[in-house]
C-alpha cells in the first residue's frame, strides 16, 4: 500500500510540474513525497534520521503564514498585546527604541506595496538578465519611511513560484507574516521602524531556497530616517543635502555553482553596468552631499570610496549614532550599509565612484560624479534598477549579444553546451545553487549522466528546500528520478536519439538539456591506407633497386 501512495504522489507531481512547466503548485506535492520517501524508505539512514529530527523539533514553530493568522479564522487566541504586556511595559520604560512590534489591526502611518515575480532585466551592454524581480526590475524600489512609523509592507506574488519577503528594518517576527507566499497571492505585515539607518528588504520564501532568491535578483533598499537627530553634516551647514544618492552594489551570477562559489559574470551600481559612466551624476561645486549606501553582495566585499574625497562623517548602518568623522572609504560585507556625508570641493571634474576591491570595478561597479557649476541640484537619485516595459524587455532579448539566467540555459556564450564523444561513456552533472551544472549536455548514444545533488541545506519551515529531482518535459523517453537529498545521486543511460530537456519539480524554474546524437564517424586510416599498399610496395622495391645499381 506505501508504494501505491508513493505512486500516487508522484504521479501527482509530475503531472502538475509538466502542465505548467512552472506551476508552483508542483511544490507541496514534492514536498509530500520526499516526506513518505523518509518515513517509508530513508527512516533508517544517516539522512533520514537527521530530518526526522529536524521535522520534530519544528513542528510546534508558528513558522507560517496560516499559524500567524489562524485566530482570524477560528477561536484560538491571536498573540495580541495583552499575551505579553508585561515586556511591552519593560520595553516602554527602557533609554533605547522598543521592538518593531505591533498589533496586526493597527492603523498604518504608510502603506507599501512591492511585487515579486520571476523575468527579465536589462544590465545594459547588450546583456539581458533572466532572473528574480521586484517591481519588474532588479533592484527593487528605494522605500524611505521615518523613524516611529506604523508601517503596512503589502507582498504581492505575481510570479509563478512561491516568494516571500525579510525586511532588516522590522525588529520582529516577519516569517510567519511574509515568509511563504503562493504563487497569484498576496500577504502583509504591519511594524514600527523603531531604529534608523539603511536597511535591505529581500525575498524569503519561507523553506524554498532563501538565499537562491537574494543571488538571482529580489532585493532592495528602505531607509529608516531619523526623526529627531540629525546627521552631524547637516547641522554644520544648517540645512539638508544638495544631492542624495541612494546607492546599492549588487552582483549577477550565471549559474548556481557560481552563485554558490562566489563568481559573479557583473558587479552594478543600481542594476546596470557602468550605469553613472554612462550617465554621470552632477553636482555643483560646495554642494553637499549625502550617499546611502548598501553593499547587497551577495557574496563580495566593497571598499567604497570616491576618487579626491574624504568623508566628512561616516555613519556605520547609516544610524546617526553610530558616527565616525573622516575617512578614505567604508567597508561593506553582503548587507552591510553606510550613510557618508561630504561636500564637494570648488573645483570643477569628474570624481570616480568605485569598490577599491578593484576586481569589483572592471565587471560594473564604477561610477562618476561630476562637478559643474551648472548642475541640477537639488536632487535625488534613487536604488532602484532601470525600468521598462514587458515589451521593450522582449525587444531587449531578441536583440541582445547575451543573456544569462542563474537556472536556466542562457545564450551559448555563457552557457556553452559540454560536449562528450563516443570515448567518454560517463558524465555527471551537478545540482548547485538551484541549477543544474553544466545546463546543456551533448552526448552519444550509450552515455551514462549521473545527476548528484550537492545543494546542502535540508529541511526548514515544513519544506525540504534543499531536495531535487530530474524529470522531462519532452524527450524521446522519459526523465523520472526519485527525490534526491544532499550527495544523494540517480543515473540514466540514453539510448535513444534525440532532445531531452528536463525540469526539478520542487523548484521548476530549474532546467536542464540533454541532446543525443551519433558522433562523426571516426577516420579508418585502414580502409583508407589498404587501396594505397601495392604503389607503396611497388615504390619501394623501386629505391631498392635504385639503390643497388653501380655508379
Amino acid at each position: 500500500m506505501k508504494k501505491y501512495k508513493l505512486l500516487i504522489v508522484l504521479i501527482i507531481a509530475v503531472f502538475m510540474s509538466v502542465l505548467g512547466n512552472s506551476n508552483a503548485n508542483a511544490c507541496p506535492a514534492c514536498n509530500a513525497l520526499y516526506k513518505m520517501q523518509i518515513e517509508n524508505d530513508l527512516k533508517e539512514t544517516l539522512i533520514g534520521k537527521e530530518l526526522i529530527a529536524a521535522m520534530e523539533a519544528q513542528k510546534n514553530l508558528p513558522l507560517n503564514f496560516a499559524e500567524a493568522t489562524r485566530h482570524l479564522f477560528t477561536d484560538a487566541p491571536a498573540n495580541q498585546d495583552h499575551d505579553f504586556i508585561e515586556i511591552i511595559n519593560r520595553d516602554a520604560g527602557l533609554s533605547i527604541p522598543q521592538t518593531s512590534y505591533v498589533d496586526q489591526d493597527i492603523e498604518p502611518d504608510v502603506t507599501v506595496t512591492i511585487t515579486l515575480d520571476e523575468g527579465l532585466a536589462y544590465l545594459g551592454n547588450g546583456v539581458v538578465y533572466d532572473g528574480f524581480r521586484t517591481n519588474g526590475k532588479v533592484p527593487g524600489p528605494t522605500i524611505r519611511v521615518k523613524q516611529g512609523d506604523v508601517v503596512e509592507m503589502i507582498v504581492e506574488n505575481t510570479g509563478t513560484i512561491p516568494h516571500g519577503a525579510s525586511l532588516h528594518a522590522a525588529y520582529t517576527q516577519t516569517s510567519k507574516y511574509l515568509g511563504e507566499i503562493p504563487a497569484g497571492q498576496s500577504r502583509s505585515i504591519k511594524f514600527r521602524a523603531t531604529y534608523p539607518g539603511v536597511f535591505m528588504y529581500h525575498c524569503a520564501p519561507g523553506g524554498h531556497a532563501i538565499p537562491m532568491h537574494v543571488l538571482f535578483g529580489q532585493y532592495g533598499m528602505m531607509v529608516v530616517e531619523p526623526a529627531e537627530q540629525k546627521y552631524r553634516l547637516e547641522e554644520e551647514l544648517g540645512h539638508g543635502p544638495d544631492l542624495e544618492i541612494f546607492l546599492l552594489q549588487h552582483e549577477w551570477y550565471a549559474s548556481g555553482k557560481d552563485a554558490v562559489d562566489g563568481n559573479p559574470t557583473y558587479i552594478t551600481f543600481n542594476g546596470e553596468i557602468f550605469r553613472y559612466v554612462k550617465d554621470p551624476i552632477t553636482a555643483k561645486p560646495g554642494d553637499y552631499v549625502r550617499i546611502y549606501f548598501m553593499n547587497i553582495g551577495p557574496n563580495l566585499v566593497s571598499t567604497f570610496h570616491i576618487v579626491g574625497i574624504i568623508w566628512d562623517f561616516a555613519y556605520w548602518q547609516g544610524h546617526p549614532e553610530a558616527v565616525f568623522p573622516g575617512g578614505q572609504t567604508v567597508t561593506a560585507g553582503p548587507s552591510d550599509s553606510w550613510v557618508v556625508e561630504f561636500r564637494v570641493p570648488p573645483d570643477e571634474g569628474a570624481y570616480t565612484m568605485l569598490s577599491h576591491a578593484v576586481g569589483s570595478t572592471s565587471r560594473g561597479a564604477i561610477g562618476l560624479l561630476v562637478a559643474d557649476r551648472n548642475a541640477d541640484t537639488p536632487k535625488t537619485v534613487l536604488a532602484d534598477g532601470p525600468s521598462y516595459t514587458e515589451e521593450e524587455l522582449a525587444a531587449f532579448k531578441e536583440e541582445a549579444h547575451r543573456v544569462m539566467s542563474p537556472f536556466r540555459a542562457g545564450s551559448p556564450d555563457i552557457d556553452p553546451p559540454a560536449v562528450y564523444g563516443n570515448e567518454t561513456n560517463e558524465v555527471t552533472v551537478k545540482i548547485i545553487g538551484n541549477s543544474y551544472y553544466p545546463k546543456v549536455l551533448e552526448i552519444t548514444p550509450g552515455t551514462t549522466v549521473t545527476w548528484i545533488n550537492e545543494d546542502v541545506f535540508s529541511y526548514l519551515a515544513g519544506e525540504f528546500s534543499g531536495i531535487h529531482n530530474v524529470v522531462s518535459t519532452e524527450g524521446p523517453t522519459n526523465l523520472n528520478s526519485p527525490m534526491l537529498a544532499h550527495a544523494e545521486s540517480w543515473s540514466y543511460t540514453f539510448e535513444q536519439e534525440g532532445e531531452y530537456t528536463y525540469i526539478c519539480t520542487p523548484h521548476p524554474y530549474m532546467e536542464g538539456k540533454v541532446t543525443v546524437r551519433k558522433a562523426d564517424r571516426d577516420i579508418d586510416f585502414a580502409m583508407i591506407m589498404w587501396p594505397m599498399i601495392p604503389a607503396l610496395l611497388a615504390l619501394g622495391f623501386a629505391i631498392a633497386a635504385w639503390r643497388r645499381k653501380p655508379v
